[in-house]
């Protein structure tokens, strides 16, 4: 497990938030920002609402342009560090905090369960691709989640998974074999089930896609993450909320048992 020191989420958020501020201060508009770093207005736009990040030498020539003192150099620090997309840092705040984390994916095996050679072969494959930094600290966010396995409260973790999830050797069958072995170590734990789908249902209630069900902190409320192409966001207001965690509650009568989820999980990685 990766221990080294986390970043708080909304780091992105905060670096646009002080960009906005002295860059208004300053009286230098998003387009004269863009010409010089060589960004449009709307990109700058999107850092400024904490949707995208800096890179190049964007925040030393906004820094000098906005006369912010070395302010936004020392946030953008923050930001960098935090290994994860900005805009998923609001889903990670809920994350690290639920009572009860339910997943439901149909392509790949979740970030929660993923090894490191496993999450760097995810990485590897974006489009566009990744700088190597951006890999190795994306890879050591995603293994630092892990560790709300064993929190306390201890959260309730489910997860429905597809089997096609299980067979496509992202990085190589070694790496999928030795991330099922992991899977299966994961089953051991009290506050973790893992299900799986059979291949060639009948009836099937997640064909509307992937998507995370949180349990707010102290189960006061509950919230649904659905991720895609073209954009991600929240549910959080009835009945959408509510229809989301039947149709899991009907993924889970239709997958296997946990016990017999593991025997299959076992299987496929005997035949690699």
């Amino acid at each position: 497990m990766n221990h080294e020191k986390k970043k708080a989420p909304g780091a992105s958020k905060a670096f646009g938030a002080l960009l906005r501020f002295h860059r208004e201060r300053a009286g230098v508009s998003q387009e004269a920002l863009g010409r010089e770093t060589g960004y449009s207005k709307s990109q700058v736009a999107m850092i400024e609402r904490g949707e995208r990040r800096a890179k190049g030498n964007f925040v030393v020539i906004a820094d000098e342009m906005t006369r912010a003192q070395g302010a936004l150099l020392a946030v953008a620090e923050e930001v960098t560090a935090s290994g994860v997309a900005a805009w998923f840092e609001d889903y990670l705040w809920e994350e690290a905090r639920a009572a009860g984390i339910h997943w439901y994916e149909n392509h790949l095996i979740p970030g929660l369960l993923q090894t490191s050679d496993y999450a760097r072969a995810v990485f590897n494959s974006a489009v566009p691709p990744l700088e190597d930094e951006e890999i190795e600290a994306g890879v050591a966010a995603r293994l630092n989640r892990q560790e709300l396995f064993f929190r306390k409260p201890q959260p309730l973790v489910t997860f429905v998974l597809e089997q096609a999830a299980l067979t496509k050797p992202l990085g190589g069958e070694d790496v999928l074999r030795k991330n099922l072995l992991r899977i299966l170590d994961m089953t051991g734990l009290r506050n973790v089930e893992i299900q799986v789908m059979p291949e060639r249902p009948k009836t099937h209630a997640g064909l509307s896609g992937p998507f995370i069900l949180l349990e707010t902190e102290g189960r006061r409320s509950q919230l649904v993450y659905v991720e895609g192409q073209g954009g991600r966001y929240f549910l959080s207001e009835q009945p959408d909320v509510g229809d989301v965690f039947a149709r899991y509650s009907a993924l889970r009568a239709q997958a296997y048992t946990p016990e017999e989820s593991a025997r299959r999980i076992e299987q496929v990685a005997r035949e690699l």
